[in-house]
C-alpha cells in the first residue's frame, strides 16, 4: 500500500504539488528517526539528521529511478546521510574492553535489568568498526533483508553478509564476557 501512495505522492511533488511531499513524510518520518537513532544513539541528533534527510529526499526526489522501491532508496540516501553526519561529528565511542567497565555504574534493580544488557549490547555495537556497525544496524536494529542493507551501504550482497558474520563474530567474543560479568554483579 505505501509503495503506490509513494509514488503517487512523488509525482505529484514532481508535476509542482509540493504538499504531497507531507505524504511521504508521514510515512517515513518514524523509520527514519530511528534509523538515525540506531546510528546515533541521541533522540534530538536523531530528529535532526532524519530531518536533513527529508530535506535532501525532497531535492533529489526527481534521481529516483524506480527501479527499486521508494523506501529503499528514502533509506540508502538516508543511510549514507547518516554515515557522512557521523563521520562529520562523531559520537562518542566506548571501546569493546572498556564496556566492562560501564556495569559497575549500572543500576541493580530487576526492572533495569533488561535495559541494561540492550544498552550494553548497543554499546558494543556502536564499538564496532563502521563497516561492521552499520551493516549490523540496518540488518538487526533496522531489520532490512541482506538485499535491502546491501543497496543501503552501495555494497554487494556478500560483502554484506561477510560484514554480518564478521560483526557477530566480533561480538560473540565480547559479549558472553560482558554478561557474565553483569549476571555476577547481579547475583552479588
Amino acid at each position: 500500500m505505501s509503495a503506490t501512495e509513494d509514488l503517487a505522492d512523488v509525482e505529484r511533488v514532481l508535476a509542482g504539488d509540493i504538499s504531497a511531499f507531507e505524504g511521504i513524510v508521514r510515512r517515513w518520518q518514524g523509520p527514519l528517526v530511528n534509523m538515525a537513532y540506531r546510528f546515533c544513539r541521541d533522540r534530538g541528533r536523531a530528529e535532526e539528521m532524519a530531518q536533513e534527510a527529508f530535506l535532501r529526499t525532497y531535492r533529489a526526489l526527481a534521481t529516483w529511478r524506480q527501479d527499486a522501491a521508494f523506501s529503499t532508496w528514502l533509506f540508502a540516501l538516508a543511510a549514507n546521510l547518516y554515515r557522512s553526519e557521523l563521520k562529520r561529528v562523531p559520537t562518542q565511542n566506548v571501546a569493546l574492553d572498556d564496556i566492562a567497565e560501564l556495569i559497575d555504574k549500572r543500576s541493580h534493580q530487576a526492572d533495569f535489568e533488561e535495559r541494561d544488557r540492550d544498552r550494553m549490547i548497543h554499546r558494543a555495537v556502536q564499538a564496532l568498526p563502521p563497516k561492521y556497525r552499520d551493516a549490523v544496524i540496518l540488518y538487526y536494529f533496522h531489520e532490512m533483508d541482506v538485499p535491502a542493507a546491501s543497496h543501503s551501504l552501495g555494497l554487494p550482497e556478500g560483502t554484506v553478509k561477510a560484514r554480518l558474520f564478521r560483526a557477530r563474530e566480533m561480538l560473540r567474543g565480547k559479549l558472553p564476557q560482558l554478561m557474565g560479568d553483569l549476571q555476577a554483579k547481579e547475583a552479588r
